[in-house]
């Protein structure tokens, strides 16, 4: 693929991105959070996190499936304890998830 189609194909996506982000703001004031719609939307959007999160843990793809699985779910679980203590700063959570990870590496368990 050459520079210039490289190019154009990143600036169309960040188009139909921007695009889709503009109407989700014009369109934001008409949708009542209790409306019928917004609920099914949230429901499905947490089961596509839900999904995606199982999925990451039991079957892994790449470098993650190199990573044992009781070693995922220790991670999931100080994520879900840290997410708990620590709700109003979502830095706390990365660092946390971090600093496990990079302690777990050096002491030799991945």
């Amino acid at each position: 693929m050459s520079v210039t189609t490289s190019l154009l194909a990143l600036v169309l996506c960040g188009l139909a991105t921007y695009a889709c982000r503009t109407l989700g703001v014009l369109l934001s004031s008409r949708v009542s959070k209790s409306s019928a719609i917004f609920q099914w939307v949230s429901c499905v959007t947490y089961a596509m996190i839900a999904a995606l999160t199982s999925r990451m843990i039991f079957l892994p793809s790449g470098v993650l499936a190199n990573v044992p699985v009781w070693m995922r779910l220790v991670i999931c679980g100080i994520a879900i304890v840290t997410m708990h203590f620590g709700r109003r700063n979502g830095m706390v959570l990365s660092l946390t998830v971090g600093v496990v990870l990079v302690c777990t590496y050096a002491y030799g368990f991945l």
